[in-house]
């Protein structure tokens, strides 16, 4: 029998509402000393189980019990990746407006989002520095990359100092040292008194870190038997369960048009971009072929993003830099509907902006016509399209429902079919396997190099993970830093 003081207790939990209940009742005891890890594909139940921890669902059988020593009026803090809706009233908000300076104003800053967070000031300052957030302070959080984002909001989080913190894929979206010093943090935190209890939220088995002592595999909404983090890392067979392989051949929905011929897909000269004293990208020239697949590098902050935003003609100042797109340069009598039709895109701003519940097959369809919704009717061919990307993908089953019901993953797999149906000659994926589970992340990177090899299809790929690009990316463009003056 265990010994250990417990923290949690569920005890045989049955929500009252049927549609966010697991196949049975949920039993999970955390002890002192444990720092666990929830590890399941897309879908899994990795979030209801979260929301199960925090009181969210009106239960119908059994009990959550919190057994802390102490205050613990809010013991259990989360981040998830839409949370940036709970820091601001979004309801108007668009991607598009964080390079928007005028509508941007009202925005709180960083720096005063984290002096309202609580703790000692001296500790808040020592986690500014250790967490390399110091140069962020001054900017609006609307103006925040997603790695950066993320940052903030674990950092935001630490300062309040709970006793039991989930965090839902808090890896991706970082670069390699942000993800270094992450995985640092926690562990100097779990070793406070008192000391914080960590349960990460994870797609990928990779991303558990060594600070992790117990995993809970979750599989088709049922909890599996617990196990040591080591234990689970060599039950090969387990894994393979969770994230089986998806090594069927990839066939491509037809496309609806040829690929419009062209030399030069886009080139920029000289291309600076400043905010305030803050220095973006300065005199940055770059020329991609029709054809060539480039990966995009750069850490956390250094316009990766913001660059891809003056190629889709979001950013205002894409038409006072000298761009050309297409063989054409931008500014000439295009229309910005002209530029889009052509570019598949996807990217994390753009999925945490999405915020229409409309079905799935919908959220693909809207894909056509570059919209945030659909706004315009889609003829029978199209929505034949949008299921066959759905398909391939493996979500047809969730054509239906309602996008803002579905998972993070399965959320992102339906933008990445709407990146696709349209056929697009330049295909500009900003972190695209962003909370895939492993299997899906291996599905994803083989359609996106089965659509590459087409004749006359550009890519552009960012990732924080090398081990993550597809195959047919053989250039690569590295962004510095950001740089601020004085």
């Amino acid at each position: 029998m265990d010994s250990r003081r417990p923290t949690v207790t569920v005890e045989q939990a049955v929500p009252a509402l049927p549609g966010v209940r697991f196949r049975e009742p949920v039993e999970w005891r955390l002890c002192e000393g444990e720092q666990w890890a929830v590890v399941g594909p897309n879908g899994s139940g990795k979030t209801l189980l979260a929301d199960l921890l925090q009181g969210r669902y009106l239960l119908r059988e059994g009990a959550v019990r919190f057994h802390l020593e102490g205050k613990t009026a809010d013991p259990v803090r989360s981040i998830a990746f839409r949370d940036i809706h709970s820091l601001v009233d979004s309801r108007n908000a668009y991607y598009q407006q964080r390079w928007h300076a005028t509508e941007t104003e009202d925005w709180p800053s960083v720096g005063q989002l984290l002096a309202s967070s609580g703790g000692e000031p001296a500790d808040n300052e020592d986690l500014y520095t250790q967490f390399r957030i110091r140069e962020s302070l001054s900017k609006k959080l609307i103006h925040l990359s997603s790695g950066e984002f993320r940052k903030f909001l674990i950092l935001r989080t630490l300062l309040s100092r709970p006793r039991l913190l989930v965090l839902d894929n808090p890896f991706i979206g970082l670069d390699a040292a942000s993800r270094r010093l992450l995985a640092q943090l926690l562990q100097q935190m779990a070793q406070l008194k008192p000391p914080l209890q960590v349960v990460l939220l994870l797609s990928d088995p990779s991303d558990i870190p060594e600070m992790i002592t117990r995993v809970l595999p979750v599989c088709g909404r049922r909890c599996l038997a617990p196990q040591t983090r080591e234990a689970f890392l060599s039950d090969t067979t387990l894994q393979t369960h969770l994230f089986p392989a998806a090594d069927a051949p990839v066939h491509l929905p037809d496309g609806e048009e040829k690929p419009v011929a062209h030399r030069i897909t886009f080139r920029m000269e000289r291309v600076s971009i400043r905010y305030g004293r803050r220095t973006i990208l300065k005199d940055l020239s770059w020329e991609v072929k029709n054809g060539e697949k480039w990966a995009l590098c750069g850490p956390n902050g250094s316009g990766k993003t913001l660059l891809l935003s003056l190629i889709y003609a979001d950013h205002p100042q894409s038409y006072a830099q000298t761009l050309y797109l297409f063989d054409r340069r931008r500014g000439t009598g295009e229309s910005i509907w002209d530029i889009k039709q052509r570019i598949g895109y996807v990217s994390p701003e753009m999925h945490l902006y999405y915020m229409e519940n409309i079905p799935a097959l919908d959220i693909v369809c809207s894909g056509f016509h570059d919209s945030t919704g659909l706004f315009r009717k889609c003829t029978d061919v199209q929505k034949q399209r949008a299921a066959a990307w759905m398909q391939l993908f493996g979500i047809d089953s969730l054509q239906d429902r309602p996008f803002l019901t579905l998972s993070s993953g399965e959320q992102r797999l339906a933008l990445l079919a709407r990146a696709f149906v349209k056929n697009p000659d330049l295909l500009i994926l900003d972190e695209p396997l962003h909370g895939l589970d492993v299997a899906n992340k291996r599905r994803a990177t083989r359609i996106i190099d089965a659509f590459c090899a087409g004749r006359g299809k550009t890519l552009i790929y960012v990732t924080h993970y090398p081990d993550e690009l597809p195959v047919c990316v053989d250039r690569r463009f590295e962004l510095p830093p950001t740089t601020a003056e004085n």
